[in-house]
């Protein structure tokens, strides 16, 4: 796979990755919620999406869609209600989608509770979700080269939003880090799973 950040993987190992997933004991009622956390610019969404495909199309829950300004980080407690606590009732989910542009929830997306559901976002990780998940995955990319990639992404005209998100991310990781929790690390320039990855998908601690 690539994109405009150049991350790129092997559909073979993808394949089999998604059948490890999907294998996995369900974490949120009869769903395998899965999380891709990494720092802004990583390559989450990239990954996320092709491993969606390689799930046949598992639903992917982006955590910028629960963000706002006012809260990057405030975003738990809508996640919970909208999202988890449906699906571990075995039922459908919708949420409310922030419009960065708009700067309020502007419309609703419908989440099925589908056999794997993947959560794609800084923080996916955090202590707070860990006990809903069946696993987490690390995009390995440090914040030096993620924030280039994303201020690249997103040019000059969001050069101030980024400083502060540098910030705010950092601040999150420092008290609530997801990588030493994470069973696998992927490499965020090639989209590869990385060689000394722990590898040991099962539920979070």
């Amino acid at each position: 796979m690539a994109d405009s950040d150049g991350v790129q993987g092997g559909s073979a190992e993808l394949t089999a990755l998604a059948a490890e997933l999907a294998a996995l004991p369900p974490s949120c009622g009869p769903v395998r919620l899965i999380a891709v956390d990494g720092h802004a610019g990583s390559g989450k969404t990239t990954f996320a999406t092709a491993l969606a495909a390689a799930l046949g199309g598992a639903p992917v829950v982006h955590l910028d869609d629960l963000a706002t300004h006012e809260e990057l980080f405030g975003w738990v407690g809508r996640l919970r209600a909208q999202v988890l606590e449906p699906l571990a009732a075995g039922r459908d989910a919708e949420h409310r989608v922030y419009d960065w542009t708009l700067r309020e929830f502007a419309t609703v997306r419908r989440v099925p509770a589908a056999p794997v559901v993947l959560v794609e976002g800084v923080g996916a990780g955090r202590r707070e979700l860990r006990p809903w998940l069946a696993g987490l995955i690390w995009m390995e990319l440090g914040p030096e080269e993620s924030r280039r990639r994303g201020e690249r992404r997103d040019g000059p005209a969001l050069a101030d939003f980024w400083a502060g998100w540098a910030l705010a991310e950092r601040a999150h990781f420092t008290d609530d880090p997801s990588r030493p929790h994470a069973q696998l690390r992927i490499d965020g320039v090639t989209g590869r799973i990385v060689p000394d990855t722990p590898r040991e998908l099962r539920a979070c601690p």
